[in-house]
C-alpha cells in the first residue's frame, strides 16, 4: 500500500471545510485493477466509483466485517464532514492503497493516519457499502439533522415477527457499514479505520463477523452451504441479470424519494441456528425441512440443484416452499449472508448460524412478507432471530466530487 495525499487532521474530520476533491480522488478509482485479468484473484480491486454501491450485486467475497455505528453529535455539517471523509478513505482502502498519510509516512511523533494491518496485502476485492437506519432520520422524537421529511416510505421499522428475540444491543443503529472482501484482515481493517476516523462523530453500537458466504451472486459457481450443510442461495438473483436487479433490487425516483435513486435497502438479520440439535436430526427430516436433497440440493423428488422445484412433493411447511417468489406474490431479494461463530453460549453450545443480508428495492414488498410467509416454516424449531436491522443505501459514489450520502444531505 502507498500513501496517499490526506492529511490526519482532515482525516479526522476537525478541519472546518470539506476534502479537496483532487485530493481525495487519487488516481484512477473509477477502474477495476487486476493483474490476473479474472476479477476474482486476491489482488483485485472492485471499482469503488459506479451508479451503485459496490457490495450490492458484486460477485460475493468471503469474508465480512459488518458494523452498525450511532452518531454521537448533533452537528450537522460534522456529520456531512465525516461522510466525506470516510469516502476518501474507502475508495483509497479499496484500491489497496493507505488511509491519508499512510501508516508510517506521517509525523513521527503523531498517531498515523492509517492503523497499519492491512500493509503490504492485496484489495482482496474489499467494499465497502453504506446504509442509513430509520434513527438517522429521526431518534426519540428529535430531527437531529434536517432530513426527517427525506426518509423513504420503504425505510420501515421492521415489525415483530413470530419468534424474534431481538437484542437491542444487536439492533438498529444509525448507520451500517457493510465490508467484505477475501482476507478477513483486510475487511477489518476497513472498519477500523472508519471507526478511527469517526470518533467524536459516531460510536460502534455493534458489529458482526462473518466467514462462508452462504449464498452467491455468480450462478456460474459452486452454491455455497450453510452451517446445517445445505446449499443456500440457489435461486438467487444474479449480480449480472439487469432487469431482475431493476425491478427488485434498485431503488428509482418513482418510489417516492429521488435522493435513493440507484440505492437499495439492507435488511440485516443475526440468526442463532441450533447446530446441536439439528446434528441430532435424521437425514430425512432435514432434506424435508429444506425441501431439498442434501448433497446435490436438487428440489423434492428431482435430480439436479437446478431443476424447476415442484412445490407440491416438498412438505407444506418446507423452507424452500415457503421462500419461493410463487408462494409470496413474485417477491425476491438479492441475498448475501454469512456464517458465524462467536464462542459458546455458557450452556457448553456454540454461539453459531447465519448473518442474513439481503437487499431489495422496497423491504415492504421483499423481505417483510416473505418473513410473513416462513412464520410457518419447520425450519424454526432449529433457529431464532436475535439481531435485525434496516438500512437506506444510497446510490453509488458517482465520481472525485461525489460522496456517500450527499443525496441524501444536498
Amino acid at each position: 500500500m502507498s500513501g496517499a495525499g490526506l492529511s490526519r487532521r482532515r482525516m479526522l474530520g476537525y478541519s472546518g471545510a470539506g476534502l479537496l476533491a483532487g485530493a481525495a480522488a487519487g488516481a484512477g478509482l473509477d477502474r477495476a485493477v487486476s493483474s490476473h485479468g479474472d476479477g476474482r484473484s486476491p489482488g483485485t480491486a472492485i471499482a469503488f466509483h459506479g451508479p451503485h454501491q459496490a457490495g450490492i450485486a458484486t460477485p460475493v467475497q468471503d469474508r465480512l466485517h459488518f458494523a452498525a455505528f450511532d452518531v454521537v453529535t448533533d452537528d450537522r455539517a460534522r456529520l456531512v464532514r465525516l461522510l466525506r471523509d470516510w469516502t476518501a478513505a474507502a475508495a483509497a482502502m479499496t484500491e489497496g492503497r493507505e488511509v491519508g498519510g499512510g501508516a508510517t509516512g506521517g509525523v513521527a511523533v503523531a498517531p498515523p493516519d492509517d492503523t497499519g494491518e492491512a500493509l503490504g496485502l492485496p484489495p482482496s476485492r474489499l467494499t465497502l457499502t453504506i446504509g442509513f437506519g430509520p434513527t438517522l432520520f429521526e431518534k426519540d422524537g428529535k430531527d437531529r439533522f434536517g432530513i426527517r421529511e427525506r426518509r423513504p416510505a420503504a425505510l420501515v421499522d421492521l415489525p415483530h415477527f413470530p419468534g424474534d428475540a431481538l437484542d437491542p444491543d444487536r439492533s438498529g443503529g444509525d448507520i451500517a457499514v457493510q465490508a467484505c472482501a477475501d482476507d478477513p484482515q483486510v475487511a477489518v481493517h476497513a472498519v477500523r479505520n472508519l471507526a478511527r476516523i469517526g470518533f467524536g462523530v459516531v460510536a460502534v453500537r455493534w458489529s458482526q463477523l462473518g466467514f462462508g458466504k452462504t449464498s452467491s451472486t455468480t450462478p456460474d459457481t459452486q452454491t455455497p452451504r450453510n452451517l446445517f450443510g445445505f446449499k443456500d442461495g440457489t435461486e438467487n438473483i444474479a449480480g449480472t441479470d439487469a432487469a431482475l436487479l431493476e425491478r427488485h433490487v434498485w431503488s428509482a425516483a418513482a418510489d417516492g424519494a429521488d435522493w435513493m435513486a440507484g440505492g437499495s435497502y439492507l435488511v440485516a438479520r443475526r440468526i442463532r441456528m441450533h447446530i446441536e440439535t439439528w446434528d441430532r436430526t435424521s437425514l430425512q427430516e432435514q432434506e424435508d425441512i429444506f425441501g431439498r436433497d442434501k448433497r446435490e440440493g436438487a428440489p423434492a423428488g428431482l435430480s439436479r440443484e437446478r431443476d424447476t422445484p415442484v412445490l407440491g412433493r416438498m412438505k407444506p411447511d418446507a423452507h424452500v416452499r415457503l421462500a419461493r417468489p410463487e408462494t409470496n406474490g413474485g417477491a425476491r431479494i438479492l441475498r448475501r449472508g454469512y456464517s458465524f461463530t462467536d464462542g459458546t453460549d455458557g450452556l457448553g453450545r456454540l454461539e453459531a448460524g447465519l448473518f442474513f443480508i439481503a437487499f431489495q428495492r422496497d423491504p415492504r414488498k421483499g423481505f417483510v412478507p416473505i418473513q410473513r410467509s416462513l412464520a410457518a416454516d419447520a425450519l424454526n424449531e432449529y433457529i431464532q432471530h436475535v439481531g435485525s436491522g434496516v438500512y437506506a443505501c444510497p446510490p453509488g459514489v458517482r465520481g472525485p466530487g461525489d460522496h456517500w450520502g450527499r443525496t441524501l444531505f444536498a
